[in-house]
């Protein structure tokens, strides 16, 4: 008993001798980082407010500018006030080139104002100590046409920075705490062991071997709550900053391109699509440029325009080859060239087979469940992997280096991204589905799938538009591959890659191109009229479309049937516009689609028609967007009755041209855009009564009701526009990148 109680006292006193030296050098090291840190968030912090007050300062220059030269006293003040509505922008001034304070919000210090202490009036941006507490003081010049005429002094409250900081201190003295428990835990335990095992333990830590087996045994106990607990920390402050930059930032093409500027350093960035966004036709005029009818074209060409880069798609226009130069190039858009367009040439078999075959009438009914079989021949799979690999190596000789930012669209493309990892290893590859994902039970049916899942993989991102459809995916690559799924981070890794599985709902450009130019409401609705032959009593339905089995055009015809049988009174008064781009028309099932379109419009015309009225009227032909920016602009109710979407931009394109507040959507329920826009009427086309009643609470709903509705869906639509779906998904190719990077550096694998 003497004995052992001599090797525990020797033990405590080794314990000591190290546990007590451990916690004075931890506590040391806790209050000497805590200042440090408190430095650090306040230098990030100013440099963050310096890059938003430039930004501020130029979003309200034109307009301040234009106010100036009015001498529009009342609305220089309303601008300005308007500004300060956002929390952290506590005042606003401006001052003459003079220094003179001529306009302010009631908020603006009366101790600040137009000169900065230490610091010139414009050039550096400075901090100031009020009795509110901390603020920052940025004083921007601003011009009219080239001439210096004054400048913005913008102030922001600096409080949030001290509960960031007290937050890191915290965090910080929080993990040291930890670190000390741990270490000083490890330190006792091995204090304990005999001199000879302790020895031979120390022996066993200095090569490494204790290390090891201490981390196994205890992974599963003390320190897996650890790690836990840190990545819901990252998680959290993660989706904090989300939060506050959609709060904000406003995205635009100036935004979106600061963004690039600063995450990526002017980085190249190349689109690859199997649709190109301006087709080249001979006519006997000469050659007409026409935009093709598709949702994937609305959304992604806005931020190529803001983006600069190169765009590589098919090149399907009659005369596409005639305007293209020696390494099949062009620049567009014609009227003002802003990036390239690089076109990939197919023979009518691979186009048959690539296209038509395995896309088309294998993957598109297969991910829509719409009803109709997916077809899948070995012929057409066999074209799908060639002409993926062409476009693989089109990007290759496209990009000027190794690390390019390449976003992969749809699901003409899911082998790509695996063969751009190859070709490409360091490159940043973004895969947007446009398109549903299905169960795994639907998916298992492709021959191919694990192919396809592998192909897929290969992207750094994979973007659906709904959570729905990114849990699907999990699901699937779960049941079918052999993988390791991070369900928490919704991060999966496959062979040597780690790829982000996130949401990004798509949208549209806001404002349009065609903002300023496009004519009046009432304008829009006596053309159309005039047009179509369509009264003034009478009100009009719009639908606008593919010619697809998947866009419920069927369903709304019926419906609009249903409707006139059930209110007779209606009849005369309310009339069916569908305009249905022609699409696929070399496809059986797409012909025997537009037979069956045609012959219910005829059999409702028959029906219900009488004199000068016609209740459907069917636009089967290619419109320009700006035309069917006219068609929204006049109708009195937008259907969008799709079957099964990905998220269907018709919806938005609708509320994006009512800038009367007036006007009714109806939505189905299985479109993306239903998660979205929430005032709208939301139905199931497949139940042709509850899609008839809806249509008539449409015709009947009165304007107030019209407006309240209209105002709250352009609203999320101006702020959820395409340039931050982009911004989303850089930001966070951003932040991977920079972890790879880091990974790198320090030899680790994901």
């Amino acid at each position: 008993m003497s004995l052992q109680k001599i090797r525990s006292s020797r033990s405590l006193r080794l314990a000591l001798r190290f546990v007590i030296p451990l916690v004075a050098v931890m506590t040391l090291l806790a209050y000497a980082v805590v200042p440090l840190m408190d430095k650090l968030t306040l230098r990030w912090s100013v440099r963050d407010l310096d890059i938003r007050s430039k930004l501020i300062t130029r979003t309200l220059q034109e307009p301040l500018t234009g106010l100036l030269e009015q001498g529009n006293k009342t609305k220089i003040r309303t601008l300005l006030a308007r500004a300060t509505q956002d929390e952290r922008l506590f005042a606003i001034g401006y001052c003459t080139e003079q220094g003179k304070i001529l306009y302010h919000t009631p908020t603006f210090p009366d101790k600040l104002g137009c000169s900065l202490p230490n610091a010139s009036a414009h050039e550096s941006p400075s901090l100031l100590q009020l009795p509110r507490g901390l603020v920052h003081v940025a004083v921007n010049p601003v011009s009219i046409d080239g001439v210096p005429s004054g400048s913005l002094v913008l102030v922001h409250d600096m409080s949030y920075v001290e509960r960031r900081s007290a937050d890191t201190r915290k965090y910080i003295l929080l993990l040291f705490a930890v670190l000390c428990l741990v270490t000083s835990f490890i330190t006792v335990l091995v204090a304990h062991l005999s001199w000879r095992g302790w020895m031979t333990g120390v022996r066993a830590l200095l090569r490494g071997e204790g290390m090891i087996r201490t981390f196994t045994k205890n992974s599963n106990s003390e320190l897996q709550p650890l790690v836990g607990d840190l990545r819901a920390l990252l998680r959290t402050i993660d989706a904090e900053k989300r939060i506050a930059d959609d709060v904000t930032l406003s995205w635009n093409p100036e935004s979106l391109r600061n963004l690039l500027y600063t995450q990526f350093t002017g980085e190249q960035i190349l689109v690859v699509s199997n649709r190109e966004p301006y087709i080249h036709v001979a006519v006997k005029e000469g050659i007409e440029i026409h935009r093709p009818a598709s949702g994937l074209v609305t959304a992604v060409e806005p931020v190529l325009r803001a983006c600069s880069g190169i765009w590589i798609a098919h090149g399907s226009g009659t005369a596409d080859r005639a305007v293209v130069d020696k390494k099949d190039r062009v620049r567009v858009p014609p009227e003002h060239p802003d990036y390239t367009l690089r076109r990939i040439w197919l023979t009518q078999e691979e186009e048959k087979g690539y296209y038509y075959g395995f896309a088309n009438e294998g993957l598109w009914p297969l991910c829509h469940i719409a009803h109709v079989r997916p077809i899948f021949r070995s012929g057409d799979w066999n074209q799908y992997m060639a002409i993926n690999q062409r476009f693989a190596e089109a990007v290759v000789r496209e990009t000027d280096r190794e690390d390019p930012v390449v976003l992969v669209q749809d699901y003409h493309f899911a082998l790509l991204p695996g063969m751009l990892r190859k070709l490409l290893p360091k490159a940043t590859i973004i895969t947007f589905w446009h398109i549903p994902w299905p169960n795994p039970e639907s998916f298992g049916i492709c021959p191919w799938r694990e192919e396809l899942l592998q192909g897929m993989l290969g992207s750094t991102i994979l973007g659906f538009h709904t959570p729905f459809h990114c849990k699907n995916f999990i699901e699937t690559v779960d049941r079918h591959m052999e993988t390791r799924i991070d369900h928490a981070s919704s991060t999966i890794f496959h062979s040597g890659n780690l790829t982000l599985v996130e949401a990004y709902p798509i949208s549209i450009q806001w404002p349009t191109p065609w903002q300023e130019s496009q004519p009046a409401i009432a304008e829009c609705r006596k053309e159309i009229r005039q047009l179509l032959k369509i009264g003034e009593d009478c009100l009009i339905g719009l639908g606008v479309d593919r010619m697809d089995y998947t866009k419920g055009i069927l369903e709304r015809l019926r419906a609009v049937e249903y409707l006139l049988e059930n209110y007779p009174h209606m009849i005369g008064r309310f009339c069916f516009v569908q305009i249905a781009a022609p699409s696929r028309s070399a496809l059986e099932e797409y012909q025997t689609f537009d037979t069956r379109v045609r012959d219910l419009a005829a059999r409702i015309n028959k029906r219900f028609s009488h004199e000068s009225y016609l209740p459907v009227h069917l636009k089967i032909e290619h419109h320009e967007p700006e035309d069917v920016n006219r068609y929204y602009r006049a109708a009195d109710i937008c259907m969008v009755t799709s079957l099964h979407d990905g998220m269907n931009l018709v919806a938005k394109e609708f509320v994006a041209a009512r800038d009367d507040e007036k006007g009714v959507l109806l939505l189905s329920r299985f479109t993306g855009a239903a998660h979205e826009l929430y005032e709208a009427l939301i139905v199931n086309p497949y139940h042709i009564e509850q899609t008839a009643e809806a249509l008539y609470q449409a015709i009947t709903m009165p304007e107030f009701e019209q407006q309240a509705r209209m105002r709250s869906m352009r609203s999320l639509v101006r702020d959820f526009n395409v340039y931050r779906w982009a911004a989303r998904m850089l930001l966070d190719a951003a932040r991977i990148r920079q972890r790879e990077k880091l990974a790198a550096k320090i030899g680790i694998s994901p």
